[in-house]
């Protein structure tokens, strides 16, 4: 695999254009990933970015990195790269059905990272395709201390038929009674977009979202998983692996049910809208 070092952070102001010119430009050509690892080195967080983020997200204010911030890092260079001429799927439309986390131990304010990320896994959807953003990260010595799998769909895009079937789904098993209710507020859209450079127009504008077959401005996959991370802190040690299964978008506003519970070595947990759809599944296991 060919290592492309970046010397600076993508801009996502930049790349979002890009895209959305793309999807219009080109259809889906089902042709191999590109070959490529974008790497940036010498990743230093931003401690007032941080305390926004964690603000937003419901975290407590921390020199720790809580689990999904690193993926406000590998962010822009999964969309450098989706949005490379080379990559076989269009950006605009790509729904995030999963992301797996598994981390060593929590990075640090103040530490400098290295961040790589690299496609994988063009597989057949019953939909469409779906694709794989895979990041590492790892500290001044070389360890990597944080990784994740972001899977991508693809309505309606051609892939190859012959790539092996995913991991089986998270299956959390929870009691039937919520332990929190949350009223997810009509502008967390653009709350954590303005955290994360996220702007994708299905989370800040309702007539963009239903364009792209949303019922609704939609909260962002990632801020769902943190805030469910945030609820579960101090629960579980440093070093786990999250996965996470985005069933349903969650609506904002909405009105949601936080399920969880003890499992084997971590926690089970589920967002359930009001009329019992699961809007997320989450299995955390200490490692």
């Amino acid at each position: 695999m060919a290592i492309r070092e970046l010397d600076s952070t993508p801009s996502l102001a930049t790349l979002y254009p890009k895209a959305l010119l793309g999807g219009v430009l080109r259809k889906p050509s089902g042709s191999e990933l590109p070959d490529t690892e974008l790497v940036r080195t010498g990743v230093v967080v931003d401690p007032a970015h941080l305390a926004a983020y964690n603000t937003v997200c419901g975290f407590r204010l921390s020199d720790e990195l809580p689990a999904t911030y690193p993926h406000m890092l590998a962010f822009p260079l999964q969309m450098r790269l989706m949005t490379d001429r080379e990559f076989p799927l269009p950006a605009p439309g790509m729904v995030h059905l999963r992301n797996v986390i598994t981390q060593q131990r929590p990075p640090e304010v103040g530490e400098p990272l290295r961040v790589a990320v690299h496609a994988d896994h063009l597989a057949a959807h019953p939909k469409g395709a779906q694709v794989d953003l895979v990041t590492a990260v790892t500290d001044a010595d070389d360890v990597e201390i944080w990784g994740s799998r972001s899977t991508y769909f693809v309505r309606g895009a051609p892939a190859p038929d012959d790539e092996p079937s995913a991991p089986p789904e998270p299956d959390p098993k929870v009691g039937r009674l919520p332990h929190a209710v949350w009223r997810i507020p009509s502008d967390i859209g653009r709350r954590y977009a303005a955290v994360s450079g996220d702007v994708n127009p299905i989370h800040v504008n309702g007539l963009a979202a239903k364009a792209f077959g949303m019922p609704g401005t939609i909260a962002h996959g990632m801020w769902t998983k943190a805030r469910v991370l945030a609820a579960l802190a101090g629960r579980h040690g440093p070093a786990f692996t999250v996965d996470v299964v985005f069933k349903a978008p969650v609506r904002a506003p909405s009105k949601v049910y936080l399920h969880t519970a003890e499992a084997d070595g971590g926690w089970d947990a589920k967002l359930v809208s009001p009329k019992g759809k699961d809007h997320l599944l989450l299995t955390l296991r200490e490692a």
